[in-house]
């Protein structure tokens, strides 16, 4: 773990608007680098937006599709790694929920969403791959959205070597006080069981297709306390620097640290 500075984004992503939605992530994205930031995390599906119904599988895209060159193009030139979601298309035509890793040198990794909500199962297939990144000195897991409801996953990401786990969402309903409480049910315990952090960010506004997003986002340190949350349901980022010393004060210390202790052969698969 090294020290770094992230960004947590706050968008509003309608569906299928995707020449709007680039040119929003254009200007966020150079926002971030002007303020140094090393990631920048959007919220699931900002690229194509959200929803449930037939049309998403409509607007999905290939990772080799011209949107997704822009978007490298962005990483390149503002030297930012850009964590950007979409609905992919798949070669055979299958539709994942997918987040993109974009370095800064325009390669791409992908995370495909593992665990489909049922309201999505009709659109979207789940990915079978439990992928840990390397960018910019630091490992992180990906989760997007109903994926946080599964703690297995977050262990497995800790055992590979994850230090943050990136959790954008598209979670609609209630206003950005309400999905925050929400969310303090279960992310707090990611970070504080898995001795990591955990930096979550939604979706705001209309996405013209029957949702509206209360756009929130929070960062949580590995004793699980929060760092920084923003609350304002506007369009924006979270800049927060990610510290190595809170990282080594709680993996440093035996009676904080319980991962190391675990005993997994009790366990199962």
């Amino acid at each position: 773990m090294r020290d770094i500075r992230i960004a947590a984004v706050v968008m509003n992503c309608p569906v299928g608007d995707v020449e709007d939605n680039l040119d929003r992530m254009d200007r966020l994205v150079k926002i971030a680098a002007e303020n140094q930031v090393e990631i920048i995390c959007f919220p699931e599906l900002n690229v194509t937006g959200y929803c449930n119904r037939p049309e998403m599988a409509r607007a999905a895209l290939t990772i080799d599709s011209p949107e997704v060159n822009r978007i490298r193009e962005m990483a390149r030139s503002e030297r930012v790694v850009i964590l950007a979601g979409l609905a992919e298309k798949g070669a055979d035509g299958t539709v994942f929920a997918s987040h993109l890793v974009i370095h800064r040198d325009g390669s791409i990794d992908v995370y495909r969403k593992l665990h489909i909500a049922p309201p999505e199962k009709s659109i979207f297939s789940p990915g079978n791959n439990i992928p840990v990144f390397e960018a910019a000195g630091i490992r992180f897991g990906i989760q997007l959205c109903y994926d946080a409801h599964f703690p297995e996953l977050a262990s497995v990401m800790a055992d590979r070597g994850a230090e943050v786990i990136f959790l954008p969402h598209a979670s609609p309903r209630g206003d950005a006080r309400q999905k925050h409480t929400s969310w303090m049910r279960h992310l707090p315990a990611r970070a504080f069981d898995n001795s990591l952090f955990i930096v979550a960010n939604n979706q705001t506004g209309e996405n013209c297709n029957g949702l509206s997003f209360p756009g929130n986002a929070v960062v949580i340190d590995p004793a699980g306390n929060i760092i920084e949350k923003r609350l304002t349901g506007g369009e924006g980022l979270l800049v927060v620097d990610l510290k190595k010393a809170d990282f080594d004060n709680v993996r440093s210390h035996e009676m904080r640290f319980f991962f190391p202790n675990r005993r997994p052969e009790l366990y199962g698969e």
